[in-house]
């Protein structure tokens, strides 16, 4: 490019040069004005690249500050989120045991409101809650006590009575035993002899009567409340007929341990063999022979219903 304006300068006259070479210098300078300016604007887009730099150099400083703040944060919330899953482990292996223990005593609880149900059939009652008063004298038991000595003194006396008549009517001596009732000699104290003798037999006799027409209502009253006629078929042993039995042979056997009757026990029969279900159930399971009963006499009214 030097040789092309050396050239060019050459074929100029001396005339023709400065007026070029001053155009040419004034184009260089506006050349360097410019390159000026473009330096200047580029320092200055330099200075504020450098501003910006320095700008998100602190905003990255305060972003690493923060990011270290939320990750000491992160790692104290997972201290506390594997504490707390500890505890929340722990209260359910204890809610666990509180619930096997729940269990445990509701059927501790059952079992032993079974056992006092029992005992109050049985008649038993709660000695902390319940007092029984006894009289010292009390007109019930003076009463039974005295009939049976009455009664007592009667039986001797007939004894001694009809001893006595025998010995006469026989015509034989009169006993040791009976010489105070042997001094009335005389027929009509025979006679009154005989009648007091016959009048205690007719005293026992509607004793007797009474006794078992109160048996009788006894037994009536039984069958229309409970539903059962019992009938004692040899000793120690019952038989129970339903009022709802389909059958006449349909009954239940018990058997009492002694004579007392404190201890039952159901023997097999046929119908027994067709409520196998009953017994399993209220016998075995429950060892409640009252509500054995009352089932038996639902299973057989709501049969006879059904029907």
């Amino acid at each position: 490019m030097r040789a092309i304006l050396e050239s060019y300068d050459s074929e100029l006259t001396p005339s023709e040069h400065s007026p070029q070479l001053s155009r040419r210098m004034h184009e260089a300078e506006e050349m360097v004005q410019k390159v000026h300016a473009h330096n200047a604007e580029i320092e200055a887009q330099l200075s504020q690249a450098l501003e910006e730099v320095g700008t998100q150099k602190q905003r990255a400083d305060m972003l690493e500050v923060e990011l270290k703040s939320l990750k000491s944060q992160a790692c104290t919330a997972a201290q506390s989120t594997f504490i707390t899953t500890e505890e929340v482990n722990a209260l359910r292996l204890k809610i666990e045991e509180l619930e096997v223990e729940r269990g445990r005593l509701e059927e501790e609880n059952k079992t032993l409101e079974m056992k006092l149900e029992k005992l109050t059939l049985q008649g038993d009652y709660d000695h902390s809650k319940t007092k029984v008063l006894h009289f010292s004298m009390n007109p019930a038991s003076l009463a039974k006590q005295q009939r049976k000595e009455e009664q007592h003194q009667l039986q001797e006396e007939c004894e001694r009575l009809r001893e006595l008549v025998r010995v006469l009517e026989g015509g034989g001596s009169i006993p040791g035993n009976l010489e105070m009732v042997g001094s009335l000699q005389s027929p009509q104290e025979i006679a009154e002899l005989k009648k007091q003798v016959e009048s205690a037999e007719l005293k026992n006799q509607r004793l007797k009567e009474v006794f078992q027409t109160k048996i009788q209502e006894f037994r009536k009253v039984c069958y229309t409340l409970t539903g059962y006629q019992i009938d004692i078929t040899t000793e120690n042993q019952y038989r129970l007929t339903s009022i709802y039995a389909e059958h006449q042979g349909d009954c239940l056997l018990f058997k009492a341990s002694s004579s007392s009757g404190g201890k039952m026990q159901l023997l097999e029969t046929e119908f027994s063999l067709t409520i196998r279900e009953l017994i399993d159930l209220h016998l075995l399971h429950q060892d409640s022979i009252p509500a054995f009963l009352s089932a038996v006499t639902l299973e057989l009214f709501s049969r006879q219903t059904c029907a």
